[in-house]
């Protein structure tokens, strides 16, 4: 697989200083394709806190805990949208009848007061409890899938485990299809792996995946179902119920979320896993550990980076940030910061302190977190179980993907049988 192509590096604005100019590419510097979270270290010791990047039009990045933390309650300056809630529904109107609207996935874009009335439908569903009640579900799946490679001796772990694993159970909970999960994931791989900002590109993009799931969207309108579409359907926001345009908003949101994360996060933990033959003695030992071992792997391995907008001129940290810049909050960097972990490169199961914000921090943390914690911790629990000691296969060496999720393209395991 070739390395993907830098972005042509921009001339820097006169209003930042030298001292915040840091070259990066988060979709395509050579390091990070080659061993990602080793380029996050060394972003993390040699990379100003919040620097700015010629990559991409020019944007800047937010590297450190506090950075992040900060700016991640600043909604005042850091939207998680281009445009204000009131503009982006004055595009809508100005739009003449039967005309295509633009997506805007929901809630993820919108700031308070606006994300809380369109959050509130899927609080319920994603609940603690509810998450908890499809444990037996995931068990069972994964278990299955286990199974099918234990004699074998090695696997393709992506494409054999941690990508069916969450997205079979995302679909079923959704209640799209689970026999078109490949031309899903397809979809949701050409979006994330376009590096374009152009908004008409990215609506075609968009377009494409909300049209396969149409047919399932209405028909949940006509015949509810016990799913995440049927639940939808029965919302209202600010009175009004929800609209054709709002499921496919919202499905948009959920889909490429739901179908994209948790199988990185699965590939990262299993590699840390596969390098760490004692690790896997000790999980094997004591299963009661696995958990522990859930959120270190979090940390250490964190895999999102999630954009923000600024909505006004901003001195952040001593940075000087101007309406309509692009600030990514590194959230990689951030679990990595020596000021809030100690010896942050050392995977350490007794580490004691403050939570890992792997799944990001403020209203937008992730609205998935429990399910995914769920998913991981009877993944491992399982391969602890049902195979022997793994490793990487040396002959199939690793390459990651950059972008808004980082991860490996593949991890390929052995084991003796």
């Amino acid at each position: 697989m070739s390395t993907p192509a830098l972005s042509p590096a921009v001339p820097k604005p006169d209003h930042i200083p030298d001292q915040f100019v840091y070259d990066f590419d988060f979709f395509a510097d050579e390091a990070m394709t080659k061993n990602a979270h080793a380029r996050v270290l060394d972003i993390v010791k040699n990379a100003p806190p919040v620097f700015w990047t010629p990559r991409h039009g020019g944007h800047w990045v937010l590297a450190s805990h506090q950075a992040v933390f900060e700016a991640t309650r600043d909604y005042d300056h850091f939207s998680n949208s281009p445009m204000p809630y009131e503009a982006i529904q004055q595009v809508l109107k100005s739009l003449p009848e039967g005309a295509p609207k633009p997506f805007i996935p929901a809630p993820i874009t919108f700031d308070p007061p606006h994300h809380s009335v369109f959050r509130a439908p899927l609080n319920k569903a994603f609940s603690p409890k509810a998450m908890h009640q499809l444990k037996g579900k995931i068990r069972e799946l994964a278990v299955s899938l286990i199974d099918a490679v234990k004699e074998k001796g090695e696997c393709a772990f992506v494409d054999a485990i941690s990508e069916p694993l969450p997205v079979t159970v995302f679909l079923e909970m959704f209640g799209l299809p689970v026999e078109k999960q490949r031309l899903y994931r397809d979809l949701v791989k050409e979006h994330f792996t376009n590096t374009d900002r152009d908004q008409e590109a990215i609506t075609k993009r968009l377009r494409k995946v909300a049209d396969v799931m149409r047919d399932t969207i209405i028909e949940r309108r006509d015949n509810p179902q016990d799913d995440l579409l049927s639940l939808l359907w029965q919302a209202e926001f600010n009175g009004e119920k929800a609209s054709l345009y709002d499921l496919e908003n919202y499905a948009v949101m959920l889909f490429t979320a739901g179908l994209d994360t948790v199988v990185n996060g699965m590939a990262l933990g299993a590699i840390h896993l596969a390098e760490n033959p004692e690790l896997q003695a000790e999980l094997r030992a004591d299963p009661e550990k696995v958990p522990q071992a859930t959120e270190e792997i979090l940390r250490r391995y964190t895999f999102t980076i999630p954009p923000r907008f600024m909505a006004a001129d901003c001195d952040f940290l001593g940075a000087p940030l101007k309406k309509g810049d692009m600030a990514l909050m590194f959230l990689p960097a951030a679990d990595l910061d020596a000021t809030e972990y100690p010896e942050p490169e050392k995977f350490d199961l007794k580490r004691e302190g403050k939570a890992h914000i792997a799944f990001g921090t403020g209203i937008h943390r992730c609205l998935g977190s429990h399910l995914a914690r769920i998913e991981l911790n009877i993944l491992y629990e399982e391969m602890m179980a049902r195979l022997p000691e793994f490793r990487l296969d040396p002959d199939k060496p690793l390459v990651y993907h950059g972008g808004h999720v980082w991860g490996p393209e593949e991890v390929y395991l052995k084991w003796d049988v």
